[in-house]
């Protein structure tokens, strides 16, 4: 990533990823994933399950067998805003879940952070409402308008769901080509 990134310095850079990055956005801190007995075994959570590592259930936990590498994170913050958008979709949950203080758009090193998750409604250990993100650029403009849509009324009416909707900063203005 470091020389793509590097490379298109002079560019808008937005990452499209599976995962998202550690305390970055809904769900993606250390245990948040998952949940506990009584007894402290683990247990499927409302976010993930128990395979793998419970600690980095919701989160990019391995890099090349590195448990707990947090390589990007700190690619990040060396580089603040060398990475305008990084888009994820791990972590299937309702538009207005918060978990620690973090929602499905935050801001970090200077990058915005969006689960952009989830299209299924049965994928998760609860139901879901299925939804999608819309980004909408303007030429000549840093700010990006992220709307959210909700495909069935299981959360709320169906359509566009007004609460859930943020502007994002670019590092730049948008200029299309």
């Amino acid at each position: 990533m470091e020389t793509e990134v590097e490379a298109a310095k002079d560019e808008i850079v937005i990452s499209c990823h599976h995962h998202m990055l550690r305390e970055t956005t809904v769900a993606s801190g250390d245990f948040e994933g998952v949940s506990r007995y009584p007894d402290g075994r683990f247990r499927h959570g409302r976010y993930h399950g128990v395979d793998g590592v419970p600690e980095g259930a919701s989160y990019l936990y391995f890099v090349d067998e590195e448990p707990k590498a947090q390589k990007f994170e700190r690619y990040l913050a060396e580089h603040p805003g060398s990475v305008d958008v990084w888009l994820g979709g791990h972590t299937h949950t309702h538009p207005d879940d918060i978990v620690s203080g973090r929602s499905h758009i935050e801001q970090r090193w200077g990058t915005n952070f969006v689960n952009c998750a989830q299209l299924s409604k049965y994928h998760s250990f609860v139901t879901c409402p299925p939804m999608s993100r819309h980004f909408t650029f303007t030429a000549g403009s840093r700010l990006v308008r992220v709307r959210c849509y909700l495909h069935d009324d299981s959360h709320a009416p169906q359509g566009w769901y007004g609460p859930a909707e943020r502007v994002i900063e670019l590092s730049k203005p948008f200029i299309p080509a």
